[in-house]
């Protein structure tokens, strides 16, 4: 494990790197809709408008809500009362949505673990090496979670059956900041409770460039990319500002790369 030896803090992100949606959040919702009789002939209009709701609330009210004070479920029932705004609904059949949809998305109904998550977890959980210092035995590196998420996220790790992975799992609603803002980055070394712990001496892993590459490097940090799309679509917006070799499909791929020891800081 000599390409991972210089970190003693490894992070991930959640969405789309460990887990990933089973399906599209609109068309979920449109299929949850009909369960409290609202029916959506078309989901295609149903995802547009989420995903623009979505957009409009993370520029009216960051970090769901908590800048702004209107608290995470208010968030979400905005959210989900312009998802569904040309039904005009009741308040209390928006509340009632709002309630179901917060529930449903904790469990494995609406998430699935994205291809080698378990295998790579397992591999560095095994690679745990324990070194002696001042008469204490403590672990070679620790590992942790650093996601944009609401206060749901420790249950849905637990549900997911991913949290006894980690030494700490930190959100943005936890940590009131969100990446990319180098702040949330210093928050998760403090979290790691590791002493004399340096920014050269942590890894940040995630699918989202902003967030997850350039971020973490602004501040100090190493970083990788597990992203679907080939890197030639990020060489489009990105140039050469993101190596290739930090940049893998999926966990298969990084696994073998660095238990071959190939990865190239």
């Amino acid at each position: 494990m000599s390409c991972l030896s210089r970190f003693r803090l490894i992070t991930f992100d959640v969405t789309d790197t460990l887990i990933k949606f089973r399906t599209a959040p609109g068309k979920q919702y449109g299929e949850i809709g009909a369960l409290f009789g609202v029916n959506q002939d078309d989901h295609h209009d149903l995802v547009a408008n989420f995903r623009a709701n979505w957009r409009k609330m993370n520029r009216a009210h960051p970090n769901f809500g908590l800048k702004t004070k209107i608290g995470e479920r208010e968030w979400w029932r905005r959210l989900i009362r312009g998802t569904f705004d040309a039904h005009k609904l009741s308040d209390d059949k928006i509340s009632n949505m709002t309630n179901y949809l917060l529930d449903l998305y904790k469990t494995s109904t609406c998430w699935q673990l994205t291809y080698g998550t378990v295998d790579f977890l397992n591999y560095l959980k095994l690679q745990k090496q324990y070194a002696s210092q001042n008469g204490k035995f403590e672990p070679h590196f620790k590992l942790g979670v650093i996601s944009n998420f609401d206060s749901r996220l420790d249950v849905l790790l637990r549900n997911m059956k991913l949290n006894h992975y980690f030494d700490f799992v930190l959100s943005s609603y936890q940590a009131g900041v969100e990446k990319p803002d180098k702040e949330i980055y210093r928050i998760a070394m403090k979290s790691s409770e590791l002493k004399d712990l340096k920014p050269s001496e942590c890894l940040h892993i995630g699918d989202t460039p902003v967030t997850d590459y350039f971020g973490p490097r602004s501040a100090g940090w190493y970083s990788l990319l597990i992203h679907e799309r080939p890197v030639e679509k990020l060489r489009e917006k990105y140039g050469d500002k993101i190596e290739d070799h930090h940049v893998y499909q999926n966990f298969i791929d990084l696994h073998k790369d660095i238990s071959n020891d190939y990865i190239k800081w």
